[in-house]
């Protein structure tokens, strides 16, 4: 297995919630940190939300290995960010059976 070209600087961020004050609560995104990672397209599609197009793609991320436990570890709650672009990851696996890899599926939609 040959290993990836880790030629992308992704940020992973993690969801937090704040009180508004009204008994409800407001997501923010916080940066856990800086990964490089390789970053290869899947397979596209579009659908209408609410008379909207919304194009989806899927991505296959490749980041460093990190220990479970560990905040520099993808979930699927989590998300990389690269500059405007959002990445929503839908599950992490092992690339090698040593863990040196982790194998990121992630989401992006853009409205059209």
């Amino acid at each position: 297995m040959n290993a990836p070209r880790l030629n992308r600087t992704l940020v992973l961020e993690a969801p937090v919630r704040v009180a508004d004050g009204s008994g409800g609560y407001t997501e923010t995104w916080v940066p856990l940190g800086t990964v490089w990672a390789e970053v290869t397209a899947r397979s596209g599609s579009e659908r209408q939300v609410a008379g909207v197009p919304i194009s989806r793609v899927g991505y296959r991320i490749v980041v460093r290995g990190a220990p479970t436990g560990s905040t520099m570890r993808p979930s699927p709650d989590q998300r990389f960010a690269e500059g405007a672009r959002r990445f929503v990851i839908r599950a992490v696996a092992e690339r090698d059976p040593r863990g040196q890899y982790l194998i990121c599926f992630a989401d992006e939609e853009v409205a059209a």
